[in-house]
Formats: structure tokens, C-alpha cells, sequence
């Protein structure tokens, strides 16, 4: 998220929440595609994370961005932390520990939107080079200890870190030591977002062991392949994980809203300054806990929105929905993530494969893949079937898909071979994590300060 919103409308009831998100409903023909993807950056004199402050350092790149680009500097306080683009652009924001996000704009093909992050990343290339600065595509910090990574200073963040302790062992890992690459795509009615809401969150872990590329921590192999996927198992489960109440036949924008309520809160902004809410639930916030704290104390659709923003399940319903399971990782990648959701989801028969497929998958099924997955990526297996298998059909029902939608570049090629990333991974059966560790164990002589080199932006 660029940046946290301040829409003063009043919210009174569950009613305006809902129907919130119901306004995200939209023709098909209006469907949009909006990826992000998050780097870390690092100097290349010794493969050392960046700080915010200095001559070489992150806000030093915001800077230089912001005068290629000509986009809004997002400050808080005095501090820049992202970049607004004009109307329908994107942004550039800050994770906790400088990891470097775009934010993409709503495009119509995967072929606009590689354009879109190929293009960013050269201009980013022209900024980051005279200060010695390059990015790394992967998952998880592969070399900086927790104390090591800087921290960026945001309002939201300093909330966020002192909270994360009390609800959960990892959330600070998640915070300051992960990347990600995630799309976000419409629904055109609320049947629809079901359907895709409960394809995708079944098929989420499958996401997680495609991109898995975070097997290292600290500088030495940390036992897993995805990380990143791990850390998810234990960071605030009150607000991340499978949501199971997502599976009912019956589920629908208002079921979202009454779990969305009932989760602590983390802040609530007022003229420009955020107050910590830990304390309470937007459900409390609604019926007055914040009188005599505050001035400006009854709720907005500003704080409706933030409060979204801070949850965390593997697929994140708003007016849109967001895939959350995948690593981040080289370049290609960001191209690969949107072109497997949108192959499975805005193709009505490849949605109704998907459908057919997952449709008798439990909860507990589910929360078992999410739980195998971190450490036995493909090898996890769902009713004595490996991943392997499974995602060569998911994958097959993506491409059928893409295909279908025929979108297709100025040279007559689809969408399909964004896919081709992923067919790799399984033409090798080995995923990046996989192909990471062979290199550690191999020619990197058990070092991982050629990931540096070997998978840098």
C-alpha cells in the first residue's frame, strides 16, 4: 500500500463496510491487473543492506525517483517513504526493513504489466548504480541478521514492531527479512468473488512452492525452501492464515466484515499523526472505545481502509483480491505470479476446471499443504499426490486459460509464455530454492554471497 488513506466519510455501521466492499464489483470487460513486487537492496561493495538516511541510502533512491519520474513524494513527517504516480500510475512504498516495492498500476494484459516493472526496474537501475546500490529477486534475507536490517522510519511500521512480539514469533521476520510478489484482481459480483476467493486461497500453498526461494537465513541454509511461507504459519494468526470461514457456500462480503471487525486494530491516523489502537477492535473503535483518546474519534472509511490494509490472510479480500502465498524472485517472476492467477481466475472455464478440482478440498487439507509446503515445496502431497503433480494440471487449467483470453503483444504472442518460469521449474523438477541450494552446495562453495551476483536485478 503507497499510502495510508484519510477519506473522512463516517462510517456508522456494518452496512457502509460492506457494501465498501461490494463497490469493488466491476464488468468483466473492466477487469484490471495490478502486481507488486518487493526487492532488497543492498551495496555491492559487500553485499550490505541499505540505510534510510545518507548520501547512499534509501531515501536517496526515492529521491532519484522521484525526479526521473515526476511522481508525488509520500512523506511522513519529514521523511519521504514512496512515491504517488498521477491517477491510475502505481507507486513506489517502503517495506519495514527497506525492502523496495512497486505497486502496480491496473493494466489490461501481463504483457503491459512485465513492461510495466521491466521499465521501473531499468530507471531504478539509472538511479541505484552511481550510489553502488543493486536489488535482490528472492523471498526471504538470505545474509542480514534481524539486528542488522535497517529500519525505515514510518508511523505505521514503529506500531507494527512494537505490536508483533505479542501475537506471534515471526512478525518481525515478516516485516524486516521478506519479499513478495503479489497480484491483485477484480470480481465482478459477489458469487464471483467467492468462487475465486475459495479457488485461490485452495491453491494458494501451490503458489507458495511454485515461487519458493527463501532457504537461506543468516548466511547458512535455514531447513526450508520457502521461508517466507514458514514465517506466515506463526506471525498473527488472529489476522493472517486460511481464513476458514472463507470455505462456506454461503461466504459473502458481510462474513469478511464480521471477522474484519473483531481483529485488533493498529492505528488510526489524525491530522497526520498515527495513534496506536492495539488495544482495541475496529468492532470497539465502532461503539466509542476511542472517546476521551482522541478528538476526532468516531470512524471513517479512511480508517475502514487502513484496517483492511493490515490484514493478512493468504488471499486479502478489499475491493479487489490479493494473491499473497508467493516468494519473490528474479525478474521473470513478476511476470509469472500475475500470469498464474489470471489464467486460473478471469477465464470462466478455466475457473470452473479450478473449481472442479479444489472443490472437495477441506479446510484441514488445505491447512496440512500449508503446513508441508514451507519445507517439502512440490514434494508436500494432498491425498497421496505430490504437488508435482497437482501443479502440472493447475498449470495446464493457467495456460487453457491465458490462451482463451487471447491477449496478445504486438508480435501475436499470448500471455501463456509468462508461464514459462514455472514450466521450467517443472521440466527440472527443482524449484529456485532448490536450484539455490545445489549452487550452495556446489560452485558457491557453501557461501551465499553469490546470490548477490547470481540473482541481482
Amino acid at each position: 500500500m503507497a499510502r495510508d488513506t484519510t477519506d473522512q466519510t463516517p462510517v456508522r455501521s456494518t452496512a457502509d463496510m460492506t457494501e465498501y466492499l461490494a463497490s469493488g464489483c466491476k464488468p468483466k470487460d473492466a477487469f484490471r491487473i495490478g502486481t507488486e513486487h518487493e526487492k532488497f537492496a543492498f551495496f555491492t561493495a559487500d553485499n550490505g543492506p541499505v540505510p534510510y538516511f545518507g548520501e547512499r541510502s534509501i531515501s536517496a533512491l526515492l529521491t532519484g525517483m522521484q525526479a526521473k519520474s515526476g511522481w508525488e513524494p509520500i512523506m511522513d513527517g519529514d521523511n519521504i517513504i514512496g512515491l504517488a504516480g498521477p491517477a491510475g500510475a502505481g507507486a513506489i512504498s517502503l517495506e519495514p526493513g527497506g525492502q523496495f516495492e512497486l505497486s502496480g498500476a491496473p493494466l489490461e494484459t501481463i504483457h503491459e504489466t512485465c513492461k510495466e516493472s521491466n521499465q521501473h526496474l531499468s530507471t531504478l537501475r539509472e538511479v541505484a548504480e552511481p550510489l553502488g546500490i543493486r536489488f535482490l529477486g528472492m523471498g526471504g534475507s538470505p545474509k542480514w541478521s534481524l539486528a542488522e536490517t535497517p529500519r525505515m522510519p514510518k508511523s505505521r511500521y514503529e506500531i507494527m514492531t512494537r505490536y508483533m512480539p505479542k501475537v506471534g514469533s515471526h512478525g518481525l521476520d515478516m516485516m524486516y527479512r521478506t519479499c513478495t510478489i503479489q497480484v491483485n484482481l477484480d470480481f465482478s459480483s459477489e458469487a464471483d468473488m467467492r468462487r475465486k476467493m475459495q479457488v485461490s486461497l485452495k491453491l494458494q500453498s501451490l503458489a507458495t512452492a511454485f515461487f519458493a526461494s527463501s532457504p537461506f537465513t543468516e548466511g547458512k541454509p535455514n531447513g526450508l525452501l520457502s521461508w517466507r511461507g514458514d514465517i506466515w504459519r506463526d506471525t498473527d494468526n488472529n489476522r493472517a492464515g486460511l481464513i476458514p470461514f472463507a470455505f462456506a457456500p454461503d461466504f459473502g462480503f458481510e462474513r469478511y466484515v464480521e471477522w474484519a471487525l473483531d481483529v485488533p486494530m493498529y492505528f488510526v491516523v489524525r491530522d497526520g499523526k498515527y495513534h496506536d489502537c492495539t488495544h482495541i477492535t475496529f468492532r470497539q473503535f465502532m461503539a466509542g472505545a476511542l472517546k476521551g483518546e482522541i478528538a476526532d474519534w468516531e470512524p471513517n472509511i479512511g480508517d475502514w481502509t487502513n484496517h483492511l490494509s493490515t490484514l493478512f490472510p493468504d488471499v486479502r479480500l478489499k475491493r479487489f483480491l490479493e494473491m499473497r502465498g508467493a516468494d519473490g524472485g528474479p525478474w521473470r517472476r513478476i511476470c509469472a505470479l500475475p500470469a498464474f492467477w489470471v489464467g486460473l481466475l478471469y477465464d470462466d472455464t478455466a475457473l470452473s476446471a479450478a473449481e472442479d478440482l479444489t472443490r472437495d478440498w477441506t479446510v484441514e487439507e488445505v491447512a496440512a499443504l500449508r503446513d508441508a509446503v514451507p519445507a517439502q515445496g512440490l514434494n508436500a502431497t494432498h491425498r497421496g499426490v505430490t504437488l508435482w503433480d497437482v501443479g502440472r494440471e493447475v498449470l495446464s487449467i493457467a495456460r487453457s486459460g491465458l490462451v482463451a483470453r487471447g491477449r496478445v503483444n504486438g508480435d501475436g504472442v499470448d500471455e501463456s509464455v509468462f508461464l514459462a518460469p514455472l514450466e521450467e521449474v517443472l521440466a527440472k523438477k527443482s524449484t529456485l530454492a532448490e536450484d539455490m541450494l545445489a549452487l550452495y552446495n556446489g560452485r558457491w562453495n557453501q557461501s551465499v554471497e553469490p546470490v548477490f551476483t547470481d540473482y541481482q536485478y
